[in-house]
């Protein structure tokens, strides 16, 4: 058993570190004040090829798996990137997994490669303002007319979707009322966003202002029929291929983002003097710094785990959920004991940390809660019944 990188992973690493040292911490610190998409760094991964690394190379891609694509997102995100940076790239590596299963040859040869090679960006659009992860509940509809789809209702906590060229859409096209089934009669469309049909309305929130969340309305939003992907009805089994990979990566950028904390937390420990002596030579320092460590290291290792077991084609729904969980609560506990570590600097955005601690948030919540994971793990491992 090899706990090692290969060296093809190692290169995948240096170079990824390579391109986040020309944006420091100062080009972060001034997207999360001013906001505006990290355009230069989303272009800086293009043109090495990197937002296609799990994409084929028969569309463009590296043809890497999950586990190369998990370095990477550990690496953007320690860099001090953070989840600003992770989240400008993120989709581009799983979110048309079910596109890439499911799609003919002539739509993955037309809506893979663009994206693979930074030419265009995609949303995401799954989640309800009245459904939150019940997604069988989703109340979207989509219509058939003709050759189009008739497309009206709302999405809520859609990435990117200021600046997106495409979007990936789950829709009901059958009501729920009349399928034998509820994970019935959803649809998986992937089409061009049309802003004069979709209204985009920005959620402000705490922390990652440079990639935007909002809302979305749908005014008889028309989709060509020739975007459906796959069969009319099954789109919530096709949207499951893409759910575990970004459990993952997710939790690969947890980890990245209480390593990039830690570094900063001893750091500072080793600088900062009081009472005539290091802060970092006091084991109430020491103690939950080295914590912290272990743990991030320990979600590291389930993350691998789970990268392994889907690029090997084997069930990973549990290892997924639990590296999610794990690294979402290890990231977290870095970040806040990085802040408490500065103590009262550690609340001047000048320092980092502080943005650390609201970045980390959103891979502790997303893209579903840790309560939801233990959930997962407590009804399909232990046998338990479900509780929801």
């Amino acid at each position: 058993m090899d706990f090692g990188f290969t060296s093809e992973q190692e290169a995948i690493r240096d170079a990824i570190e390579r391109i986040c040292s020309q944006f420091d911490d100062a080009y972060w610190l001034k997207r999360d004040k001013e906001g505006g998409f990290p355009q230069d760094f989303y272009d800086a991964l293009a043109r090495e090829g990197w937002l296609g690394i799990c994409t084929a190379e028969a569309q463009g891609g590296a043809g890497l798996g999950i586990t190369e694509a998990a370095i990477m997102m550990r690496t953007i995100a320690e860099s001090g990137a953070g989840m600003s940076g992770a989240s400008a790239v993120h989709i581009n590596i799983f979110g048309l997994k079910p596109v890439d299963v499911f799609g003919t040859e002539e739509q993955k040869n037309r809506m893979i490669r663009p994206m693979a090679e930074g030419r265009e960006k995609a949303c995401f659009a799954v989640t309800e303002p009245n459904t939150g992860l019940n997604t069988t509940q989703l109340k979207l509809r989509a219509e058939k007319r003709g050759g189009h789809y008739h497309v009206t209702g709302q999405k809520v906590w859609i990435s990117t979707a200021q600046v997106a060229d495409r979007i990936l859409l789950l829709a009901r096209t059958t009501p729920l009322e009349e399928v034998r089934k509820a994970t019935h009669g959803l649809s998986l469309f992937y089409t061009k966003f049309d802003r004069e049909r979709i209204k985009v309305r920005e959620i402000e929130k705490m922390g990652r202002k440079c990639v935007d969340s909002n809302e979305l309305f749908f005014e008889d939003f028309r989709i060509p029929e020739e975007d459906l992907i796959g069969e009319e009805g099954r789109g919530f089994e096709y949207i499951l291929h893409g759910m575990n990979p970004e459990r993952i990566l997710i939790a690969a950028e947890a980890v990245g983002l209480g390593m990039a904390a830690l570094r900063k937390a001893t750091q500072y420990a080793r600088e900062r003097v009081v009472f005539s002596r290091p802060i970092g030579q006091n084991q109430g320092i020491q103690h939950p710094l080295a914590k912290c460590w272990c743990d991030l290291e320990a979600a590291w290792l389930m993350v691998m785990n789970a990268a392994w077991q889907y690029d090997s084609g084997k069930p990973a729904g549990a290892a997924a959920n639990a590296a999610k969980y794990l690294a979402g609560e290890a990231g977290f506990d870095a970040c806040q004991t990085a802040v408490m570590t500065h103590g009262g600097f550690g609340y001047a955005k000048e320092y980092h940390v502080e943005r650390y601690l609201r970045e980390v948030m959103v891979p502790r919540i997303a893209p579903i809660s840790p309560q939801l994971a233990l959930s997962f793990i407590a009804e399909r491992v232990l046998g338990l019944a479900k509780s929801y």
